[in-house]
């Protein structure tokens, strides 16, 4: 297994011979012996038709929604629970935590993505950075379980999102690698119905365990490592021993491959930038929902896991319905924006509504409305993204990094700014403020790529 970097002679790891020109990937080459050039993995795909088989995209979801527990569960439950053990009626250091983990995983996943762009291995490209991400999330679980402080909760939680992030980004590059254009929509419908319905199942089943941090922690990691594992049993990525590149990789190249120009692909930039703007009001609502729940319903803090179970259970047919729907119909009708528009302002309207919750049932209401906004967003932004990537045969992995900035960069700062929109005002923290501003983040970044994006209607 090699990755194409600078040698000592001044060549690529790949060689001098069968040099294309600059930045290209020649496939296929002539291989050397015993090597298979070739990226193509039979058993994936249908010879016939090209599109990519029942069993591989039902294992696929399976991944995603594994990894997605493993990944969200934390941060939308347990790093409360354990926080308010550690350090009660601090919510604002909730936003420090996973404001760390956050710029962990921004600066390390377009590494991840490039790196397995030019991997060549026998394993493919994506596997081996999968199989990295479990045993790094794995490791994360007791170190947050047992941590005996906030310092000690914050490494654990930036290995968690380091890991399950690598894992998750290698199930979506390897998306890109492989679906055709007619099965994004539904595939992004899919997984993206699978990222609703994780956390809302994961919640409920450690809600059982809430006082056994241990098992609160460790049991979404668990599932997600089985169900992450069995798709790279069965699918396979193809091996990439035959790639070949000129450019080799520097350090200077490795820094410029974090940035793109967005005058060479501008559909690709406006899409980044609706998403930036988009996921920033979502993450000022998810990274703090617990307190919010606990301060709106006048609970405890480890007796919302109840609340959100019950919430998060009545979602899954909104998440159901935006997903499925809004990705089913996109492909259907050959349209991607009015969806996106639509979702995002659902979720506008729901953050309205949780804007001025203080019992149950209007809560709900907010909840429903929101999940069936993300729902909607989520899946049928994926499939806009998958259609507007640029230089998707040698840098599919680079531009779904990059694409995953626009999350990521919220993840950092967000949580950070609703600690001080919270903060507005005297008494108890301004969920009012917070709500609002996210409806109007979430409404804007909606419109924008509705206007900008002119490549795909």
């Amino acid at each position: 297994m090699t990755v194409d970097v600078d040698d000592p002679r001044g060549e690529s790891s790949a060689g001098a011979a069968g040099r294309v020109p600059e930045g290209n990937l020649a496939l296929p080459q002539p291989p050397a012996t015993g090597s298979v050039p070739a990226l193509t993995a039979p058993e994936a795909s249908d010879a016939r038709t090209g599109d990519v088989r029942l069993r591989s995209i039902v294992l696929l979801v399976a991944a995603t929604f594994g990894a997605g527990m493993a990944m969200i569960v934390p941060m939308a439950y347990s790093l409360a629970v354990r926080l308010d053990q550690l350090a009660p009626g601090r919510t604002e250091a909730l936003g420090l935590v996973l404001a760390v983990g956050s710029a962990a995983t921004l600066v390390l996943a377009p590494l991840t993505g490039i790196l397995s762009d030019r991997l060549r291995s026998r394993w493919g490209r994506r596997r081996p950075f999968t199989v990295i991400g479990l045993l790094i999330g794995a490791v994360s679980v007791p170190i947050m379980a047992l941590a005996p402080s906030l310092a000690v909760l914050t490494i654990g939680w930036t290995l968690s999102a380091v890991g399950w992030g690598t894992a998750a980004a290698s199930l979506g590059n390897w998306q890109a690698d492989r679906l055709p254009p007619h099965q994004r929509g539904r595939v992004s419908g899919l997984t993206g119905v699978t990222m609703q319905v994780a956390p809302v199942v994961g919640i409920i089943l450690v809600g059982f365990f809430r006082d056994q941090v241990l098992v609160v922690f460790a049991l979404p990691a668990v599932i997600g490592v089985v169900l992450v594992i069995a798709f790279l049993a069965v699918v396979r990525d193809p091996d990439s021993r035959g790639m070949v590149f000129e450019r080799r990789l520097t350090v200077g190249g490795l820094l410029r491959s974090y940035g793109f120009d967005p005058r060479t692909a501008p559909d690709f930039a406006w899409n980044w930038l609706g998403r930036f703007i988009f996921f920033s009001g979502l993450t000022l609502t998810t990274s703090f929902t617990v307190f919010f729940v606990a301060q709106q319903l006048e609970l405890r803090v480890p007796d919302v896991a109840g609340v959100l179970a019950i919430v998060s259970a009545s979602s899954i047919v909104t998440a159901t319905v935006g997903s499925l729907g809004g990705g089913w119909l996109s492909d259907r009708v050959g349209r991607r924006k009015p969806f996106i528009l639509t979702g995002a302002s659902l979720f506008a309207a729901g953050c309205g509504v949780s804007a001025f919750a203080h019992d149950l049932p209007t809560l709900m209401v907010g909840t429903l409305l929101n999940s069936l906004g993300i729902a909607t967003f989520s899946a049928v932004a994926q499939a806009l993204l998958l259609d507007v990537l640029p230089d998707r045969e040698r840098e599919a992995g680079r531009y779904m990094a990059i694409a995953l900035f626009a999350q990521k960069i919220p993840g950092v700062f967000a949580p950070v700014l609703g600690g001080a929109v919270l903060a507005i005002g005297a008494g108890a923290e301004n969920f009012t403020a917070l709500y609002l501003l996210a409806a109007a983040l979430a409404f804007a970044g909606g419109l924008l790529i509705t206007l900008s994006v002119r490549s795909v209607r």
